[in-house]
């Protein structure tokens, strides 16, 4: 509009205020009509590039499997939160947990992988509609997941793994018609204070072999003060 005035005035200087007024006046009108219809596809344009942006990242944070969080897309947005609630004036607190599938390779030899794939997906739907909104869950390894827990106590993160185990081993599972229980073990590692991820991990993993030594289908949880007493290193 500011070019098509700047035009009218330098190729109509001589012209007589009114009939200059008029020429300026339909210099504004046709460049209106014409950035309308051009701004509404740019914006249409953009909007579809954005549309295409969060589709994309979105694929590439999704394992594919079980429609979860895959191990990269989890272990950003769990580092973020604990870099937020680093400084947080009322502290910090919450619990990652680790769920191991047990003996999924049994059902893979036993009934092929595509009924192991299965088992997997059924788990996955479980852990993800026992959990809260600000809860994250996402599918870690072959058959392993994680899930964290903002905000979480210790009573409050055994009462969350019981109830995922629990709900798993009630699950209707029925590979060539023949029900086969499913179970998981569980080792989760309370924090009250700012540990990297990858202790958290470690800590976690050192309940799961605790659980896993118990007799597998079982849950093993502690806080963090308590891991001097732990093995080493997980299975």
């Amino acid at each position: 509009m500011a070019v098509a005035l700047f035009l009218a005035a330098v190729n109509h200087a001589t012209l007589e205020p009114a009939r200059l007024l008029h020429a300026a006046a339909t210099d504004i009108v046709v460049s209106v009509l014409l950035a309308a219809p051009i701004l509404y596809v740019l914006l249409s344009k953009l909007r579809q590039l954005a549309s295409a942006h969060r589709l994309l990242r979105r694929h590439a944070d999704t394992d594919g499997l079980t429609a979860l969080l895959n191990r990269a897309a989890f272990t950003r947005e769990v580092d973020e939160e604990l870099a937020d609630a680093r400084f947080a004036p009322d502290g910090m607190r919450g619990a990652l947990l680790v769920v191991d599938v047990d003996n999924l390779k049994d059902i893979n030899d036993s009934f092929g992988h595509e009924h192991g794939d299965a088992a997997l997906q059924l788990i996955a739907g479980i852990l993800q509609g026992a959990l809260r909104a600000d809860d994250r869950v996402g599918r870690i390894a072959g058959e392993e997941f994680a899930v964290f827990l903002p905000g979480a106590s210790q009573l409050i993160a055994e009462a969350v793994a019981e109830r995922l185990r629990l709900a798993v081993l009630a699950a209707e599972f029925r590979p060539d018609n023949r029900r086969r229980q499913l179970t998981v073990s569980i080792g989760g590692a309370v924090y009250d204070r700012y540990l990297p991820l990858a202790e958290l991990f470690r800590l976690a993993d050192q309940q799961l072999y605790a659980a896993k030594q118990n007799g597998r289908n079982c849950s093993a949880v502690s806080s963090i003060a308590h891991y001097e007493t732990l093995p080493a290193t997980a299975a």
